[in-house]
């Protein structure tokens, strides 16, 4: 499962991608970024810790895939999105607002900044995490499969 992340104006998105063989099922994946470099947070309201323009979680591909649409609050660090079922080569994705605590440019995240936050995949038979790189991306490797 490969989960990349990319910076955008006004939104940013995440994308998580089954690039396996078999299907996921009853599932979750969490994107953490306590991890960060940057020490990143999710701005969704225009009050709280983000900085000028906020945006709020929104789905935008791969909605029949997910349980539910996870509520995410104003200076929240991560985000689970419970996969009823996800078929080979289909993808989840969502755009949000992502600031960082640390940096110069708080509206801006650069890859070195998402560096090592953690995406993690859970099911009845394996948990299973990777961290982001520079490049943006996380790839965790599923056993099941």
């Amino acid at each position: 499962m490969r989960v990349s992340f990319d910076e955008g104006a006004p939104k940013d998105r995440f994308r998580i991608e089954n690039i396996g063989l078999c299907a996921v099922s009853n599932a979750s994946v969490m994107v953490d970024l306590s991890t960060s470099q940057g020490g990143l947070i999710f701005d969704v309201t225009s009050q709280g810790e983000g900085v000028e323009v906020f945006q709020p979680f929104e789905l935008v591909e791969g909605a029949k895939a997910l349980g539910g649409v996870p509520i995410v609050t104003d200076g929240q660090t991560e985000v689970r999105l419970d996969i009823v079922s996800l078929a080979p080569s289909e993808a989840i994705a969502f755009t949000i607002d992502v600031d960082d605590t640390r940096g110069q440019r708080a509206i801006t995240v650069s890859g070195s900044e998402i560096e090592g936050a953690v995406v993690s995949y859970s099911d009845a038979q394996a948990k299973e995490s990777a961290m982001f790189s520079t490049l943006s991306e996380a790839e965790v490797r599923l056993p099941n499969c």
